[in-house]
């Protein structure tokens, strides 16, 4: 009943006191002290509901036993990092990205390619990374070179249909502009249509991040050298080892949160011009 008590008092703690800062006028340290203050609510009211309900930890781990697997386990835990996230999740992106931001600015210039790719965009966006995975596993084998490959097709027609759609945003009356400098197209293209398109390229370089981790992960569910996150899960899971499994999950987490935090930092200081930068701080 303690442990219940004591949960039942920060959270309600917790909400008043968001509550205050979300009525206070808006500034960058509310901003930053109402998702900490029930982020860390939250982690109080986890850890005294499981110890005040008595769960079993391998159904649901208190978050100190998860904060003392990743303590006791870093060298694991970086060598999974390595793995997935670097070479993995990392590499599929920049080589996915660049080759869909290659292949924008072709079915830009050629319509029929333009007409034709993006349907087939579609359709691959359709398909389950579930039926991909064993398919690049046996094509490129059981190390991260498979699950690069995986990652490459999940971000790339995100990144494409985005670049795609950001080329065309330029208006007629810029483009007449243009013309009646008698500008060409590549200088049309690097003056007026590439930074036109800079908030449709940061958004599919920040659903990337998103799908590169999941996809790399997920991959190594069907086949991985003996380290990895996807296969740790995997293999922890069948161990009962809960807490490894959500320490991994924790990595996987920082990791998605630190990459998409690090793409919108660069899209905020090369768009900051844009009308959805405007105002922040």
């Amino acid at each position: 009943m303690i442990w219940l008590a004591l949960g039942i008092a920060v959270w309600g703690v917790g909400w008043a006191l968001n509550v205050w800062l979300a009525a206070r006028t808006e500034s960058a340290a509310s901003s930053l002290a109402v998702p900490l203050i029930f982020g860390l609510t939250l982690i109080v009211l986890w850890e005294c509901l499981v110890r005040g309900l008595g769960i079993s930890p391998v159904l649901l781990p208190p978050p100190t036993a998860i904060a003392a697997r990743v303590a006791s386990s870093t060298g694991v835990l970086w060598e999974d990092f390595v793995q997935t996230v670097i070479k993995g999740a990392l590499s599929g992106y920049v080589i996915g990205c660049l080759a869909a931001f290659g292949v924008a600015l072709l079915a830009d210039r050629f319509v029929f390619l333009r007409r034709g790719l993006l349907p087939v965009g579609n359709f691959v966006a359709a398909l389950p990374i579930i039926g991909l995975a064993p398919i690049m596993v046996m094509w490129f084998g059981f190390d991260w070179q498979s699950k690069a490959a995986i990652v490459v097709v999940m971000v790339f027609f995100p990144m494409l249909v985005n670049t795609v759609a950001g080329l065309l945003a330029a208006d007629t009356m810029q483009r007449d502009l243009m013309r009646t400098y008698a500008a060409g197209y590549w200088t049309t293209l690097v003056k007026l249509r590439l930074p036109a398109a800079m908030p449709f390229i940061f958004n599919g370089l920040k659903i990337g991040t998103t799908l590169a981790l999941i996809g790399a992960i997920v991959a190594e569910f069907f086949g991985s050298p003996i380290r990895g996150m996807g296969f740790r899960i995997s293999t922890s899971v069948g161990q009962l080892a809960l807490d490894l499994v959500w320490a991994e999950i924790l990595v996987a987490a920082v990791a998605g949160s630190a990459f998409y935090g690090a793409v919108a930092l660069i899209e905020r200081a090369v768009t900051f011009w844009h009308p959805s930068q405007r105002g922040r701080a």
